[in-house]
């Protein structure tokens, strides 16, 4: 199973990672974002929908993830527009969309002021 972990993390969490991955350690796949509010902006609550029935489905096109979700195809193309930026969803040789894993672990503490 290929999971992805969408973090919030700091610079140098995250080029402490990159120095272990570039001396052949095994890392993962991380998404991260600078803040909370970040990756709450980044996957709102359509957006979450869209990858929940994305996770493991493999490839296909905005109107079939569309018809998945009961919504309609302009409002998930401007979702999938937004996560194809943040690098979240990927696009294929082909045009489809994909989100290439098949289970998320969102990882973030939130502290006192």
């Amino acid at each position: 199973m290929r999971t992805v972990t969408l973090e919030v993390s700091s610079r140098e969490k995250i080029n402490r990672r990159f120095l272990r991955a570039f001396e052949g350690e095994p890392q993962g796949a991380f998404i991260s974002f600078d803040s909370p509010e970040l990756l709450f902006k980044v996957i709102s609550g359509k957006r979450w929908d869209l990858l929940k029935v994305m996770t493991g489905a493999g490839p296909m096109t905005i109107r079939e993830a569309a018809r998945r979700m009961n919504r309609d195809v302009k409002a998930v193309h401007g979702d999938v527009q937004a996560l194809l930026k943040a690098g979240i969803l990927q696009k294929t040789d082909k045009g489809l969309i994909v989100f290439p894993f098949d289970a998320v672990h969102v990882d973030f503490m939130l502290k006192a002021a």
